[in-house]
C-alpha cells in the first residue's frame, strides 16, 4: 500500500476579521496570519486579533506578523493573543528573534544579492523560512513574484512560498518549488484586508490538491 503525498500546507494572511478567518478555516487553511505592523492596510489591533486566536481553537496555527517591531511590544501582544508562532519580516536578528521564547519563521525578502542558503544559515533557530518577492520600501505585500527557480533546490519542511501568488498561479509555484507551505493574502482579497471566500477555496484547493482553474 503506497502512502499519499503530503499536501502543501496552506497559510492565509492578513486577516483582520473573524468571518475570514472562519472562511479560511472552513476552507482548508492550515494557519492564518495576524499583521501587527501599523503601516499595513492589513494591520489588526491585538484586541480585534485575541477574539479570532480565541475562536478559532487550539488546532488552527495562528501566526502573528511583526516588523522591526520593540520587543516589549511583542511580548506585550503574544501575552493578549496568545499566538502560536511569530513571524519577523523585517531586519530583526537572529538574537531578537529568539528572545520571546515562541517558534519563529524568518521572511527572507528575495533581493537580487540574497544568498538564499546563507540567509537561512544566519537564522539556525527558525522553524521556517518565507521566501517573498522583494522591493526596497516594501516588508512583504507587494503582489509581486520572484524567480522561483532561486529557491526550487531547497524543498524541505521549513521552506514557505510566498510573493504574488493566487488561485491561478500557486499550483505551478507548488510544483516548481515543492515547498512545505505557501502563504497569500493578496491574491485572495477584493480588498486589502477583506478576503474574497470563493477566492480562499479555489486558492487552497490548488494548493493542497493541484488543481486547476
Amino acid at each position: 500500500m503506497t502512502s499519499s503525498p503530503v499536501k502543501t500546507k496552506v497559510k492565509i494572511c492578513g486577516i483582520t476579521s473573524l468571518e475570514d478567518a472562519q472562511a479560511a478555516v472552513a476552507a482548508g487553511a492550515d494557519a492564518i496570519g495576524l499583521v501587527f505592523y501599523p503601516p499595513s492596510s492589513r494591520y489588526v489591533t491585538p484586541l480585534v486579533a485575541a477574539e479570532i486566536v480565541a475562536d478559532l481553537g487550539p488546532f488552527v496555527t495562528t501566526v502573528g506578523l511583526f516588523v522591526n517591531e520593540e520587543a516589549a511590544v511583542v511580548k506585550k501582544t503574544l501575552a493578549l493573543t496568545g499566538l502560536h508562532l511569530l513571524q519577523f519580516h523585517g531586519d530583526e536578528s537572529s538574537q531578537y528573534c529568539q528572545q520571546f521564547e515562541r517558534p519563529y519563521i524568518k521572511a527572507l525578502r528575495m533581493s537580487p544579492d540574497l544568498d538564499p542558503l546563507q540567509a537561512m544559515a544566519d537564522f539556525p533557530e527558525a522553524c521556517g523560512y518565507l521566501f517573498d518577492a522583494w522591493q526596497p520600501d516594501k516588508f512583504g505585500g507587494t503582489g509581486k513574484t520572484f524567480d522561483w527557480q532561486r529557491i526550487a533546490g531547497l524543498a524541505g519542511d521549513n521552506v514557505i512560498l510566498a510573493g504574488g501568488l493566487n488561485p491561478n498561479n500557486v499550483k505551478a509555484a507548488v510544483q516548481a518549488v515543492r515547498p512545505y507551505a505557501v502563504d497569500v493574502s493578496g491574491g485572495v482579497e477584493l480588498a486589502p484586508g477583506k478576503k474574497d471566500h470563493r477566492a480562499l477555496n479555489a486558492f487552497i484547493s490548488c494548493a493542497k490538491h493541484g488543481k486547476s482553474l
